[in-house]
């Protein structure tokens, strides 16, 4: 196993678990920013996922990248919404 492969696994359980937390203060307090916070960084886990597992060369992994690019637009798109409901 190399280094790369054990270290893509300890960021992707990362996301996997920080997730599960959002999902948990979620349950708490039914907010939907919660709820995408928690699939962003579920999409921030199968992209790197998908980095690690994958064995194209780096020249055709850009369309892995589009993945992490959904969850920062879903954590913006939560952020201005929650900000306006609140207005």
């Amino acid at each position: 196993m190399s280094t790369f492969a054990f270290v893509s696994g300890l960021i992707t359980m990362g996301f996997l678990v920080s997730g599960l937390f959002f999902i948990r203060f979620w349950a708490r307090t039914r907010d939907a920013l919660f709820v995408a916070f928690a699939a962003a960084f579920w999409l921030l886990a199968a992209n790197q996922a998908l980095l690690a597992l994958s064995n194209l060369p780096v020249e055709e992994r850009s369309w892995i990248y589009l993945l992490r690019l959904a969850a920062f637009i879903l954590i913006i798109l939560a952020i201005v919404l929650k900000n306006r409901r609140s207005v």
